[in-house]
């Protein structure tokens, strides 16, 4: 019996034991097991509207097990806490389970980059429960700010600041400004339009690295326009109860602060005696195999692909990609044919800026606006997995419309 475990139950985890299963689910002699400590997928485009209340949060998740449906894969949820390459062995933490093939799939964390006071002040924004809570912490801002004399100590409470100008922060911020405006302060009568401050600040000297310049523009316009403060080249040095502290030495006097700041690999996978790159992935070569470990494939932001990246970025199509060549390379393997290398290519960009606003890149082909924001919802509400939660999306949206957001 030949045992083939992917670790991982993200898109790229998903991705690849779906393609194992057509593949190798009828074969007595293959078992095929995937683990993760979630029993359900995650749909991140839509969690910055999780925190803006526009969708519940049940609609942008799919149980795995319902994804598995009839297919014959099994699942495990546990957490992965070791992985023992010499032994082909991973442990977790109910047990140990041992492999034949083993397809690494662990996504990602938020990294501090070491600075102090992340951890203890700011809240991080990548799960289902961060987006909840962070829309309470917002609420909780405004039940304290609505009764304040004090206009500068009003203003401070509802200073929200997030840190990363990239696709989540930015995304993020544009929809807690959607929030507020048309949430909060028409019902907290002790709160007018400007008590409440959005800061996205970025370390680098432009928001939205890898999206043309163009659209870049466009959308840090977009974001002036609602009122949102966009620092680029702020790097944060330090975070605190009720400030962040920039290069330089201004403190900011903050609300809330929600760090948004790039992705690095697993923890578990610095333990791993191979190479990595400078965010703690594993590289793998185009063949997405483990140099040394020719059993062992990478995918996701778990990887970082040798020579190529291009199809390393840390988004949703090259983790489909990804799971794609893994499954057809380890089927390969397993049957003695060549092995294929990758060839994936960002084929657009899409952000969505709030309500009636996106920018987008696709084929070559840019726009932005009303227009833009139409395409982005289609698109996302085309890839959730399931005509259930399309049609939960797509109801939130239209009531959205009509009747004030449930908070």
């Amino acid at each position: 019996m030949t045992r083939v475990v992917v670790l991982g139950g993200g898109f790229g985890g998903i991705e690849t034991m779906r393609g194992l299963e057509r593949r190798l689910g009828g074969r007595a002699d293959i078992e095929l097991l995937l683990v993760s400590d979630q029993n359900f997928l995650l749909f991140t485009p839509l969690l910055p509207q999780v925190a803006s209340s526009l969708v519940e949060p049940r609609h942008i998740i799919q149980p795995i097990r319902d994804i598995r449906g009839s297919r014959r894969f099994r699942f495990r949820r546990d957490r992965v806490v070791g992985i023992d390459l010499a032994a082909r062995r991973v442990h977790l933490a109910e047990g140990a389970l041992d492999y034949d093939r083993l397809v690494v799939a662990l996504g990602g964390i938020t990294p501090t980059f070491g600075v102090p006071g992340v951890e203890a002040h700011a809240l991080n924004y990548k799960t289902l429960e961060d987006g909840v809570l962070l829309r309470d912490h917002v609420i909780d801002l405004a039940e304290h700010a609505d009764h304040e004399p004090d206009p500068a100590v009003r203003r401070r409470r509802l200073t929200v600041c997030v840190v990363g100008g990239g696709y989540t922060g930015v995304e993020l911020i544009a929809e807690l400004q959607d929030f507020v405006e048309s949430y909060l302060v028409p019902r907290y009568r002790g709160i007018e339009p400007g008590d409440y401050r959005l800061l996205l600040l970025e370390a680098g000297t432009e928001i939205l690295r890898g999206v043309h310049p163009t659209l870049a523009e466009r959308a840090r316009e977009s974001l002036r326009r609602e009122r949102i403060e966009v620092r680029t080249a702020t790097r944060v040095t330090r975070v605190l109860e009720a400030a962040v502290e920039v290069a330089g030495g201004e403190t900011v006097p903050v609300g809330l602060t929600v760090w948004a700041a790039g992705v690095k690999g697993h923890p578990v996978l610095a333990e791993l005696p191979v190479e990595h790159d400078r965010l703690g992935r594993l590289v793998v070569d185009p063949h997405l195999r483990l140099p040394g470990h020719p059993e062992v494939y990478g995918v996701g932001d778990a990887v970082t692909i040798a020579g190529r990246p291009d199809a390393s970025i840390p988004i949703i199509p090259a983790a489909l990609a990804h799971g794609r060549l893994a499954a057809d390379n380890l089927v390969a393997d397993l049957t003695g044919r060549p092995l294929e290398t990758i060839e994936f290519k960002p084929q657009g960009m899409l952000v969505s800026l709030g309500e009636r606003h996106a920018v987008v890149e696709v084929m070559g082909v840019r726009f932005s606006g009303y227009a833009a924001w139409l395409f982005w919802n289609a698109l996302h509400l085309y890839k959730l997995v399931g005509l259930r939660k399309q049609l939960q999306v797509a109801l939130d949206w239209s009531l959205a419309r009509v009747f004030p957001r449930d908070s």
